[in-house]
């Protein structure tokens, strides 16, 4: 097959999809494409694809291609290059993309949504959300560090006892848990919260506390879900408590399909201390603190509330090669599948099935087909 790997809108994503050495596995078995500069504001220079078995090329080559890797959803203007039949594997955000589906099913483009990998085992391999998300997370709390004035561990010297920073992790999924790791090796005294309580074994397992809310209302699962008013309640008031000491808050909660919940409302703000920081990693869904911005840091009474637009684009390399790692193990599945399946709607195989987007002019997710109908209206 021919592939082709599309170079991103550098003004918005830093990363690529498929790094030099997934170009020298794929292209030993294909013939492989990299639009120029692709790689660049990752680290990967195009004589990098060539000495991988890559061909530099141009993007008006990507109607020939078989196969199209990306990170973003392809903008409308490039999705009309394909040709028909084409295979377009990346993250499309469908449910709040509905328009750019749409014009994939119309356009007959055969696409799968790695955002769509489920949790599993089996899958994990591929999960390009989990892979990303540990690195956000890692970088969220490095972020909160430079911009924060004082020193993170305790410190005990001849001039003095230095405390350690208090740092709060508010959701502990992959990216509040790998938050929670580097603050602690940090040397910072770490404790965290989620409405999940099956996390309280992992995140006291890291070496942080885990903070409790008094309640009966308990809820488990991969991803959080809506909770009840009741529970919101007691959940803010106890928040109200804990972040008033806190140094650093670094929030990951979020819902799927979902805008992000407000967990830190604007007159919790204003009890924490001057020079206290925030990093919102909810922010593209609206954010976990009212006061949020996204991709600006808001300033209120001393305390900064920080967003970025994408904060993957400050580790790219690494973001890139385990995204990378992660699109070739999905693509290794697809093309055993399809030697013995060429009809892809009829593989059976949950994990291509369940990402699986739009194939032979239908939309084959019936909960995002319902959202692209309702879309219409």
């Amino acid at each position: 097959m021919r592939l082709f790997v599309f170079a991103e809108n550098k003004g918005i994503e830093h990363r690529v999809s498929v790094t030099p050495n997934v170009c020298e596995k794929l292209a030993l078995n294909h013939e492989i494409s990299i639009e120029k500069g692709a790689g660049e504001m990752a680290g990967f220079d195009d004589f990098s694809y060539k000495s991988s078995g890559g061909k530099i090329s141009s993007k008006e080559n990507i109607e020939h291609a078989d196969v199209i890797f990306s990170i973003n959803p392809l903008e409308r203007d490039n999705i009309k290059l394909l040709k028909e039949k084409t295979i377009l594997i990346g993250l499309q955000e469908p449910f709040n993309n509905s328009n750019n589906v749409i014009l994939l099913r119309d356009s007959n483009i055969t696409s799968f949504a790695l955002d769509l990998i489920p949790r599993t085992t089996r899958a994990q391999y591929m999960d390009v959300l989990s892979s990303q998300a540990n690195l956000a997370g890692y970088r969220a709390v490095l972020e909160a560090v430079h911009i924060f004035k004082r020193a993170i561990p305790l410190m005990m010297t001849s001039a003095g006892t230095i405390p350690a920073a208090k740092i709060l992790v508010i959701g502990a999924g992959v990216a509040g848990l790998q938050a929670i790791a580097t603050a602690k090796r940090l040397g910072a005294s770490v404790s965290a919260f989620d409405v999940r309580a099956s996390t309280k074994e992992q995140v006291e397992s890291l070496g942080a506390k885990f903070v409790e809310i008094e309640t009966n209302e308990k809820m488990d699962g991969v991803y959080a879900d809506e909770m009840s008013d009741e529970y919101k309640k007691a959940q803010e008031s106890k928040l109200r408590t804990v972040i008033q000491s806190q140094d650093i808050i670094i929030t990951t909660a979020q819902i799927p399909e979902k805008k992000a919940p407000i967990i830190i409302k604007k007159d919790m703000v204003e009890t924490m201390k001057s020079g206290s920081i925030i990093v919102d990693l909810a922010s593209k869904t609206g954010g976990n603190c009212e006061l949020t911005k996204h991709g600006e840091i808001v300033e209120k009474n001393g305390i900064k509330i920080v967003s970025f637009d994408n904060i993957l684009n400050r580790i790219p390399f690494d973001a890139s090669k385990l995204f990378a790692k992660n699109v070739f193990a999905f693509f290794e599945l697809l093309v055993q599948k399809m030697s013995d399946q060429p009809e892809i709607s009829k593989i059976d195989d949950d994990i291509i099935k369940s990402t699986l987007l739009t194939y032979n002019g239908k939309i084959l997710n019936e909960r995002i087909e319902k959202i692209c109908q309702l879309s219409k209206h």
